[in-house]
């Protein structure tokens, strides 16, 4: 069975990644209302009523918005690590116990035909984690809210097909820019976002350790532009001997929308929409 996936929101606005295979359909984060998600889920086939569950990356608000009303509504279990329940639990409201579903990061675990690993990144927040979902033989990465390029977190996607990958700031951008000196330098510590060349180092190395599509995500809307991303992910990649479009295919997740539904198998990668 195939694994597919989806950016539905990528931006420091508001973040929802759909992950399925099969029968079974899970959402990473849901940062945005939980009208604009469904609609953007019924664009590729996804019923209210068929989501298997809600994973949370993190108690950040552009990640839980619409967290506790989604699984209210559907009856939708909520998948999060302990410290990152704690954190967001008066946030998104009460949720029936049966549907609170806290991990341990250090096993995987399985959701129907998926089965699930999370690892921890450099952010500041309670126990901030990504995800790779393998099914298959295939696996796909969810890596965003990163603070720095560590061996540690690259590790655990090693191998991964696909690769939702940050890229959120460009320097000059944020330096010139309007934010207050404190946001600013929250946004480029070692705990905030990752920089377009950082997110272009990360690149080289996942498209080395096997990725075949990168799509880069949870970009700013003040500090950064889609071109700008992409051209300095390129160029990282042309530098290191990598031919983006042919080795490894590279692009942009929208802000404000599906970015598209991808396929995973094992001989090739397809994208619809």
């Amino acid at each position: 069975m195939e694994l597919t996936f989806a950016p539905l929101f990528s931006g420091s606005s508001g973040n929802s990644v759909y992950v399925g295979c099969g029968d079974d359909h899970l959402l990473v984060d849901a940062g945005v209302s939980g009208a604009k998600i469904l609609s953007e889920l019924a664009k590729i086939g996804v019923k209210p009523g068929e989501l298997s569950g809600i994973l949370v990356t993190h108690e950040h608000v552009d990640h839980i918005r619409s967290v506790g009303i989604l699984s209210r509504k559907l009856d939708v279990p909520v998948y999060a690590t302990e410290g990152t329940w704690a954190a967001m639990e008066s946030k998104i409201g009460e949720i029936p116990e049966r549907n609170m579903r806290i991990f341990d990061k250090r096993q995987d675990f399985y959701i129907g035909r998926m089965e699930i690993r999370a690892f921890s990144l450099p952010h500041d927040a309670a126990e901030p984690v990504g995800y790779t979902f393998f099914s298959g033989g295939t696996r796909f990465s969810v890596a965003t809210d990163i603070g720095c390029v560590k061996e540690s977190w690259l590790k655990e996607i090693d191998g991964s097909d696909a690769v939702l990958l940050e890229s959120n700031y460009d320097p000059g951008m944020l330096a010139a820019g309007n934010y207050p000196y404190l946001l600013k330098q929250r946004i480029a510590s070692r705990k905030g976002h990752l920089a377009n060349e950082d997110a272009g180092e990360a690149a080289v190395a996942l498209a080395r350790r096997g990725a075949r599509r990168i799509i880069l995500g949870h970009l700013s809307k003040e500090n950064n532009f889609p071109e700008l991303a992409l051209k300095s992910c390129e160029a990282a990649m042309l530098q290191a001997g990598i031919r983006p479009g042919q080795d490894v295919a590279v692009g942009v997740a929208l802000r404000d929308g599906i970015t598209g539904l991808f396929a995973i198998r094992r001989e090739e990668m397809e994208a619809f929409l």
